[in-house]
C-alpha cells in the first residue's frame, strides 16, 4: 500500500492533520492533558484546579520562580506550633502537585501576612492526594499520589515557617463507598448506594469502621508532616433526594448525636498519643439556627472536641432573605458579622469554651456578586471588629487577592 505515492501523501497528510488538531486542542483546553497527566505537571502553564464549592475551574497562568521538591532533603518530621492567629489559604490538593503553583502562593506567604496553608488530604472524590505509609491504609488503594513527594512538600513550607493544616473531606466520598458499599449512605427504596444531585455518595456517620478509615488517614497525615488536621464534611448528605436517605438511626439517636458520637472517638483517639491540633469545618447557619438543618451539625455539638471551628461563613451561600437582604453575596460586612456574634454568643454558653476556638471561613471568589478586594477585606473587618483575629481564605481556583492581604512580612 504505501508503495503508491498516492497513498504515501494521503498518510502524510492525515499525520499532519492529527498534529496540528493536537496543538489546536492543548493551546485551548491543555487540562485535558494535565487531567491524564497531573503527578507530572512541571511542565504545564495552566492547570485544573477542583472544587468543593462549585464547577471546576482553570487558573490562568502563573508566574513565579518554580521550587522543584525533589531537590529539597529529607529530614526528620518536625511540627509548627499553631500560630495565635492563623492567616491561611486554602491549597487543592492539584495546586500542591505543582511546583509552580506552589512557589507562587510560598511568595504570597512570604511578603503578607499568610501564616498557614489547608492543603486538601483527602477531598470530595474520596482520593488521598499523596501515598500513604500505612500498611492498612494502602490496602484500600484509595491513595492517587498527586502530591509525589509529601515529605519534601511538608519539609519546603516548614523551612519557610508556613504552618500546615490538611483537609480530609470525611463523609462525602464516593470513593470509599463504591469500595465498600457497606460503609455508605443507602436508599430506603432499594438499599442501594444514595447519591446527591451530582452523583456524589456519601459514608454512613454512624459507622464505626468508616471513624476508624479517618482516623488512620489524619494519623497518617500528621506523620508525613501536617500541624494540623481539618474535618470537612462532617455531616449527612445535604443536597438530592433526601426523602430517600435511610439514616440507619438507632432507636433514641438523632443525626447530630450520631455526629457528637463520632467527633468524641475522634478526639480519643487523635488527642491520647500524637495531641495534634484538630479543627473542624461546619455550615454557616450553624451559628444561628437552634436545630441540625437535617444534616446533623449542631454548634454546641462539636465545640467541646475540637481546638478550633470554621465556620464557613461565605455570604454567597446564604438564601436570600438572610437578614433581610435579598443578595447576602452584597452585604459581605454585615452577613459574617451576624453570623460571627451568633458563634460568640453560643460559645460563651459552652463551659470552658474560649471565643478563640472561632476560625471563620471566609470567600474570595465570585458566586452571587464579583468580589473584590474591598469585599474580601470587608469580611475580614467583621472578625476583627468581633474581637476575633484568625480566617481562613476558600478560593476554589487558588488564585487569591493579594492586594486584600496586609503586606507586614515584607515591611
Amino acid at each position: 500500500m504505501l508503495s503508491n505515492p498516492k497513498n504515501k501523501k494521503i498518510l502524510i497528510f492525515l499525520c499532519l492533520a492529527v498534529i496540528i488538531c493536537g496543538v489546536v486542542v492543548y493551546s485551548k483546553y491543555p487540562f485535558i492533558y494535565s487531567r491524564i497527566e497531573y503527578v507530572n505537571t512541571k511542565s504545564l502553564s495552566k492547570n485544573d484546579i477542583k472544587s468543593d464549592v462549585h464547577k471546576d475551574n482553570l487558573t490562568k497562568e502563573l508566574s513565579g520562580e518554580s521550587i522543584p521538591l525533589e531537590s529539597v532533603p529529607q529530614a526528620p518530621v518536625t511540627h509548627i506550633k499553631t500560630p495565635e492567629y492563623v492567616k491561611a489559604l486554602y491549597v487543592s490538593s492539584w495546586t500542591a502537585s505543582s511546583d509552580k503553583l506552589m512557589s507562587r502562593l510560598i511568595t504570597i506567604a512570604d511578603e503578607t501576612e499568610v501564616n498557614a496553608f489547608v492543603i486538601d488530604i483527602k477531598d470530595s472524590t474520596g482520593r488521598i492526594s499523596f501515598r500513604v505509609t500505612d500498611p492498612e491504609l494502602q490496602a484500600f488503594k484509595s491513595f492517587d499520589n498527586r502530591i509525589r513527594n509529601i515529605r519534601a512538600l511538608t519539609n519546603l513550607l516548614h523551612s519557610k515557617n508556613i504552618y500546615i493544616i490538611g483537609r480530609i473531606s470525611v463523609f462525602q466520598d464516593p470513593y470509599m463507598a463504591n469500595t465498600k458499599p457497606e460503609w455508605a449512605v443507602t436508599k430506603k427504596s432499594d438499599g442501594k448506594v444514595w447519591k446527591d444531585k451530582k452523583g456524589l455518595s456519601f459514608l454512613d456517620p454512624a459507622n464505626k469502621d468508616v471513624h476508624n478509615y479517618v482516623i488512620a488517614i489524619a494519623k497518617d497525615a500528621y506523620a508525613q508532616g501536617f500541624d494540623e488536621i481539618n474535618f470537612d464534611y462532617v455531616r449527612y448528605p445535604s443536597d438530592g433526594d433526601i426523602s430517600n436517605i435511610n439514616y440507619h438511626l438507632v432507636q433514641g439517636k438523632t443525626r447530630s448525636d450520631n455526629l457528637e458520637t463520632f467527633f468524641k472517638y475522634l478526639s480519643q483517639e487523635l488527642k491520647k498519643d500524637t495531641n495534634m491540633p484538630i479543627s473542624a469545618d461546619l455550615f454557616g447557619l450553624t451559628t444561628e439556627v437552634n436545630n441540625d438543618m437535617g444534616i446533623g451539625q449542631v454548634w454546641e455539638k462539636a465545640l467541646p472536641y475540637f481546638d478550633f471551628l470554621g465556620p464557613m461563613v461565605y455570604p454567597s451561600h446564604y438564601p436570600s432573605g438572610h437578614s433581610g437582604f435579598k443578595n447576602p453575596a452584597n452585604y459581605p460586612y454585615e452577613v459574617i458579622d451576624t453570623a460571627i456574634k451568633g458563634a460568640i454568643s453560643k460559645t460563651n454558653k459552652v463551659p470552658n469554651q474560649p471565643i478563640s476556638k472561632i476560625r471563620p471561613w471566609i470567600q474570595d471568589f465570585s458566586l452571587g456578586a464579583t468580589y473584590t478586594k474591598e469585599m474580601v477585606q470587608a469580611q475580614m473587618k467583621a472578625i476583627y471588629d468581633n474581637k476575633l483575629n484568625s480566617w481562613m481564605i476558600w478560593d476554589p481556583k487558588n488564585k487569591y487577592t493579594v492586594s486584600a492581604l496586609e503586606l507586614e512580612k515584607s515591611q
